[in-house]
This record gives structure tokens, C-alpha cells and sequence, in this order.
């Protein structure tokens, strides 16, 4: 049988979010980096940037291999001049926030507009992670958490809710943020693919 040949795809995701949201967790998570986990918060300083391959992404009809380079970014406002610098060159962003933090719903609006409108990105580039930290006790607690996330989203501005939304729970359901993952890197690759193939025609052409 005839196997479509695959793909080499070098993607650039920006990992952004408030301070403490969890996103060097999750960074480490997908990119299978072993840090050690727990003990004192310590904020990431500027940005770490995590590079990983991530076989069989679909795209159109083949399977592409798709290296990721993951750049985890501070979620201190001191870095806003260098925001800039962090998103040059990038084909994706995904924002991180606690959805048991109100004042971190409050900054996915600022997150936004600094780094998605201003970069005139696609929704179909962007994704949102509610991130339920470990060590919760209250047995209704993804419940109100999923409603209250849900809400919110309906209530944000309507870019922000065209923008697809995945719950993580590392502890209970680490495959499902992982499949998540990969279903919005694969459509910023089949984006890519697209371009590329429209390129290749416009020089034929």
C-alpha cells in the first residue's frame, strides 16, 4: 500500500499565563521533562525554552513529525517589555490559568490582548488551559469548577470565547491535557502545511 510521505514541521509555542498558574508543570508534562516536583514555588526567571518531537501529528492526508520548541514564559508584568522578543517567530500561544484564582480569570483579557491581538493570531492558533492544581479535597470541586470556568468563558469578550478551552488535572486525567495538546498542535500544523502548500503554488504558478 501506498504510505503519503511525511512531513518535517518546526513548531514555536509561547506558554503564558499568571504568576503561580502552574505552567512550568504542565511545560515539563508535555515536553516528559523530569524536574522534581514539589518543595518551594520558584518562578521561572525570564523564559525556559523546552524543545521535544511529537510523532504522527495528522496533517491533511499524512502523518507529519512535528518538533516543538515550548517557550515557558514568566508571569510577571516586569517582562512585558520583553514580550516582544517572546512572541517573534511563533505560530502558536497558549494561555495557563487557575481557575480557582479569580484575580487569574481577570488576566486572561490582558494576556490576549498583549499577546494574540496585538499578534493578529488566528483562534485557531490559540488555546486556553484551566489548570486544576493538585491537593483539592472538596469532592464537588471539579464540578463548580468546570461551571464556573464554563461561564466565565461565556461571559469573557467573543474573541476570547471562539478560543477553544481544555481542563487540566494532572493528578486525575494527565492523558487528556496531553491528547488536548496534540489535537491544537495538530491544526497549527495543518495551518502550516496549508501555507506552505499555497506558497509552492503561488511560485509554480
Amino acid at each position: 500500500a501506498f504510505v503519503p510521505s511525511s512531513k518535517m514541521f518546526r513548531v514555536k509555542i509561547v506558554l503564558i499565563g499568571p504568576s503561580e498558574c502552574g505552567k512550568t508543570t504542565l511545560a515539563n508534562f508535555l515536553s516528559d521533562t523530569t524536574e522534581s516536583i514539589g518543595g518551594d514555588y520558584n518562578p521561572t526567571q525570564g523564559v525556559r525554552i523546552l524543545e521535544f518531537d511529537s510523532q504522527n501529528v495528522p496533517s491533511g492526508n499524512k502523518s507529519s513529525v512535528c518538533e516543538v520548541e515550548l517557550w515557558d514564559c514568566a508571569g510577571d508584568f516586569k517582562m512585558e517589555s520583553c514580550w516582544p522578543a517572546l512572541m517573534k517567530d511563533s505560530n502558536g500561544v497558549v494561555i495557563v490559568f487557575n481557575p480557582d484564582v479569580p484575580n487569574h480569570v481577570k488576566e486572561i483579557e490582558t494576556w490576549h490582548s498583549a499577546f494574540i491581538s496585538s499578534q493578529m493570531l488566528l483562534e485557531s492558533q490559540c488555546l486556553l488551559i484551566a489548570h486544576h492544581k493538585p491537593g483539592r479535597t472538596d469532592d464537588n470541586a471539579h464540578i463548580s469548577l468546570g461551571m464556573y470556568s464554563s461561564t466565565y468563558i461565556i461571559t469573557m469578550s467573543q474573541q476570547l470565547n471562539k478560543i477553544p478551552l481544555i481542563h487540566s488535572n494532572l493528578e486525575e486525567d494527565p492523558e487528556d491535557l496531553r491528547q488536548g495538546f496534540n489535537k491544537y498542535l495538530a491544526t497549527v500544523v495543518r495551518m502550516l502545511s496549508e501555507n506552505q502548500e499555497r506558497e509552492e503554488m503561488s511560485i509554480i504558478t
